[in-house]
């Protein structure tokens, strides 16, 4: 496992990723060659394009307010709440406010 954290270490999340003006930030926790967990900051009008990830992924909103977008539909997200989507799935991001993600992706 690939990792730049200690195991048993207590580490607080907003020092674990910080914002960029200039571009989106992100952020592994640690990877394997099953997936891994990361951490993605974007300030308020950031925005990811469309991309495809090899991952089934847990999308957790952690801190702000985006607008996630798969197959075609736009969901709203808040602070707290978290979706699922299927490895391949073309998405994209846009943060209505400062904002961070917590991305759990596991291969098939």
């Amino acid at each position: 496992m690939k990792t730049d954290y200690k195991f048993g270490e207590v580490i607080r999340f907003n020092e674990a990723i910080s914002f960029s003006d200039e571009n989106v930030v992100f952020s592994n926790v640690f990877e394997t060659e099953y997936g891994g967990v990361s951490n993605v900051a974007l300030k308020a009008g950031q925005k990811l394009e469309t991309h495809i990830a090899p991952f089934e992924v847990m999308v957790t909103l952690c801190v702000g307010e985006i607008d996630f977008t798969m197959l075609d539909m736009t969901h709203n997200m808040k602070a707290g709440e978290f979706l699922l989507m299927g490895a391949n799935v073309p998405h994209s991001v846009v943060a209505k406010q400062d904002s961070i993600i917590t991305l759990v992706k596991i291969k098939n």
